[in-house]
């Protein structure tokens, strides 16, 4: 397992921000069964919503349920244990870093891993964020060989 590189944190930045509206949409859809239309009228509807990035919001959201099956079939390879036994906290996280991962070439590999840490620190269990970086970091190699290589 690799240790995430120290990022400068700016937990109010509008791309953290977006990927946190993303992750609690992404929690109410898995736990709660709400649909695209639902989650962006209860985030849009939230104080702060406005600060962060829409685009990237959209694109995440939209990536990730769209794409949900491939993304799990990514991740899935990576991970000693049902997909189902894994907290919808920890299983959106891994699900925004592989979309981003694979849809987002622009956003660095170290920035997504270390944004899915910091989510998971923030929103999901004790040691989540352990989980969610030994997941990333076998994935990373498969989707961005060229830029892990480089390093």
């Amino acid at each position: 397992m690799s240790t995430p590189v120290s990022p400068k944190k700016n937990p109010s930045s509008p791309r953290h921000r977006a990927r946190e509206f993303v992750v609690q949409g992404l929690y109410q859809h898995l736990v709660g069964g709400q649909d695209a239309a639902a989650i962006i009228v209860q985030a849009e509807s939230v104080a702060g919503f406005e600060k962060a990035n829409r685009e990237l919001y959209d694109a995440l959201l939209d990536g990730v349920l769209k794409n949900a099956a491939a993304l799990q079939a990514l991740l899935e390879p990576h991970i000693e244990r049902p997909w189902a036994e894994i907290s919808p906290i920890e299983r959106g996280i891994l699900l925004i870093a592989a979309c981003e991962l694979r849809d987002h070439p622009g956003t660095p590999y170290r920035v997504v891993l270390n944004e899915a840490i910091e989510l998971t620190k923030s929103y999901g269990g004790t040691d989540g964020h352990k989980f969610v970086n030994g997941i990333l970091d076998k994935l990373g190699p498969e989707l961005r060989p060229h830029e892990i290589n480089a390093k």
